[in-house]
């Protein structure tokens, strides 16, 4: 069983960045996809960035391209937010699948990850 936890999150102005972070326990020990995903108020979870921690890959979904960054550092998941905007508002929640399962094809679904955490709250206002 893998524990996800996530930190980072609060509330900015328009432009401003914030870095949210993600700490899958085995992460270093395992390949896999860590995501990044949003919600908004009474809409369904997407995709906002894919890393996978065996060759590296990194996807990103179009709104965020050029604005995000997804990046790891000793079993730690990053997620680098600049030029943020009120659109980014919503909760972010980090994912992981399971060991040696393909999850890049489908990344930006919820169903190719098997592990979540909890959330954490993005505010922007103009």
């Amino acid at each position: 069983q893998v524990q996800v936890q996530e930190s980072g999150g609060g509330s900015v102005q328009a432009g401003e960045s914030l870095r949210l972070s993600c700490s899958p326990s085995a992460y270093r020990y395992q390949r896999r996809c860590i995501g990044w995903f949003r919600q908004f108020p009474g809409k369904e979870r997407e995709g906002v960035a894919v890393m996978s921690t065996g060759a590296g890959d990194t996807y990103y979904t179009d709104s965020v391209k050029g604005r995000f960054i997804i990046s790891h550092d000793d079993g730690t998941v990053f997620l680098q937010m600049n030029n943020l905007n009120v659109d980014d508002s919503a909760m972010y929640y980090c994912a992981a699948s399971r060991p040696f399962r393909e999850c890049l094809s489908t990344w930006y679904e919820t169903s190719a990850y098997d592990y979540w955490g909890q959330g954490t709250q993005v505010t922007v206002s103009s």
